[in-house]
């Protein structure tokens, strides 16, 4: 079995440099410092980051986020289950870097695994950086691309900087006006530490003469930057600044050679649905899915997940629980 520590890992991922960003060693690194333990496993061309969360009486659950990486996955299964079964696992979950329309080699499946819901956001939209910022923009719905300009016609402007604090207090700002959680400002913190000191990482905030307004947290890796944090404050929105965010950090990944933004999360419905819905709901992420819809990109539905039980009555209390604590 070849565990691999963070250098070999890196060394492993310099072959495949488009892999998500979420198999990256930085990645397990940040998930490391709160509650997860990385192990990366190898097998020939294949490889896969598994997360394991610790559980009471020395058990796990095991996930391999946006993974496996590499070819020829049934090579490496075996080498995954007995690394689960080491940690006690009571399941792994599995959740590939696959389009629903494009997906793996059914010969990759997990073997004895099951269909189940993802962690991650299963649809998003994926906006092309082909072409200049000027094609962006005329890709972009009316409304949109007026607001972008709007923008900067109201003095707004976008700068790259390091203030993470304040990135929070906008955060939390925004947080108790959508009512949604954000992670703590040592999350924040530690995941722009170990992204920016790659160049994989930028922190972009909209002021107004020096006043934060809007700012966003990229983060790129290959040919694709991600959108995973954003925030705006409460003041001057009329300004649209958190538009204005968008476009630079499109800038920004364009710049490191991304040709794909990702804009990370929205209701998991068919498109038909969704322009119907869009305009009269605010649950969930369908407020967000009104502003990432402008933006000119291409609704993608990930293949999913699939669960590798271990330890069954286990898995179900553990599902039960889950369940109970979602619903409180």
């Amino acid at each position: 079995m070849s565990i691999l520590d963070v250098t070999q890992w890196e060394r492993f991922l310099a072959d495949y440099p488009d892999a998500h960003v979420l198999q990256t060693a930085a990645w397990g690194e940040l998930k490391a410092a709160f509650g997860w333990r990385p192990i990366r496993v190898q097998a020939g061309p294949c490889g896969a980051q598994i997360l394991f969360r610790q559980l009471p009486l020395g058990l796990t659950v095991g996930y391999i986020p946006k993974g496996p990486v590499g070819s020829g996955w049934q090579a490496l299964w075996p080498e995954v289950e007995e690394v689960c079964r080491q940690q006690h696992a009571i399941f792994l979950k599995v959740e590939p870097d696959s389009w629903e329309e494009q997906p793996f080699s059914a010969g990759d499946e997990l073997p004895g695994s099951s269909p189940t819901d993802p962690i991650q956001p299963r649809r998003t939209v994926e906006v092309s950086l082909e072409g200049s910022p000027e094609d962006w923009l005329s890709r972009m719905r009316q409304k949109t691309r007026y607001n972008v300009r709007l923008a900067e016609k109201k003095e707004v402007v976008v700068k790259e900087n390091a203030d993470v604090t304040g990135f929070y207090h906008l955060m939390q700002e925004t947080g108790n006006r959508d009512q949604f959680g954000v992670h703590s400002l040592a999350y924040y913190q530690r995941a722009y530490d170990l992204f920016a000191s790659q160049g994989a990482c930028a922190l972009l905030t909209a002021e107004y003469f020096g006043k934060p307004l809007a700012s966003v947290m990229v983060f790129a890796h290959g040919r694709r930057a991600w959108y995973f944090y954003g925030a705006s404050g409460n003041d001057e929105r009329n300004r649209m600044p958190a538009y204005l965010a968008q476009f630079e950090a499109m800038r920004w990944a364009a710049a490191r050679g991304c040709q794909v933004y990702d804009l990370w999360g929205i209701p998991d419905v068919d498109e038909e649905e969704l322009e119907k819905q869009f305009s009269g709901r605010e649950d969930g992420l369908w407020g967000v899915y009104r502003f990432k819809r402008g933006f000119g990109g291409t609704v993608r539905r990930s293949s999913g997940a699939w669960d590798k039980v271990f330890q069954p009555f286990l898995y179900q209390a553990y599902r039960l629980y889950a369940r109970r604590r979602g619903g409180e």
